[in-house]
């Protein structure tokens, strides 16, 4: 009896199943087709990220052997299109050779260019928070505290690795300046941190000890 009820019950489930899936066959169907095309909309995808940066890739290298005095405009008007293009490793190196080899004069013009990288390429935190740095040290020379600082503040207001980096920048700038009140809360905002790097914090007491003790 109790063999007959299992035959019973289970050939109820296998009809119930296939009553179901006759019902909703053509939605069934939707659903499969749309995962394949979303799986290969992904690999497609996927497939031209990577024929793109090797584009920029080559693109880049290229453009950097080939540098010389002569083609001056040419590596300059090419290393601007690729910061442009957005790529988290071509865009930052484009610019940092566009600096190194001074191919942009004015200042205003490289800041764009670093806002660019800054605000519109994806990259890792850190990544971003140097760049930043980076930002403040091409500016130090030519902008007066309130512009370092405003390039500055989302690192001083952050935990990041490169804090600290960021407020011996500011202790030194002020220093620089003879403005050893100012120096000094820099100073010490970096010795009372805590896991930051420790040749800084050495640095910076001694700075403390040496040149601004009262």
């Amino acid at each position: 009896m109790d063999e007959d009820t299992a035959i019973i019950n289970s050939n109820t489930r296998n009809e119930k199943i296939k009553d179901f899936f006759i019902k909703n066959k053509k939605l069934l169907i939707s659903f499969l087709v749309i995962i394949l095309v979303l799986l290969m909309g992904y690999f497609a995808f996927a497939e031209y990220q990577d024929k793109k940066k090797i584009k920029i890739s080559d693109q880049y290298n290229k453009t950097v052997f080939e540098y010389s005095s002569i083609n001056k405009e040419n590596t300059k008007s090419i290393l601007i299109d690729l910061i442009n293009k957005k790529d988290s490793t071509y865009s930052p190196l484009a610019l940092y050779f566009i600096i190194d080899n001074a191919l942009i004069i004015e200042q205003s013009t490289v800041n764009k260019l670093f806002d660019v990288i800054i605000e519109d390429v994806a990259l890792e935190k850190e990544v971003k928070n140097l760049i930043i740095y980076k930002k403040a040290l091409y500016n130090a020379d030519n902008s007066d505290e309130n512009e370092l600082l405003e390039i500055l503040k989302p690192i001083l207001n952050s935990e990041s690795v490169w804090k600290v980096h960021g407020l011996y920048f500011m202790a030194e700038y002020f220093y620089s300046k003879n403005e050893k009140q100012k120096a000094k809360e820099f100073f010490n905002r970096i010795v009372l941190l805590e896991n930051a790097n420790q040749d800084l914090i050495v640095e910076s007491q001694k700075r403390l000890n040496r040149d601004i003790s009262e």
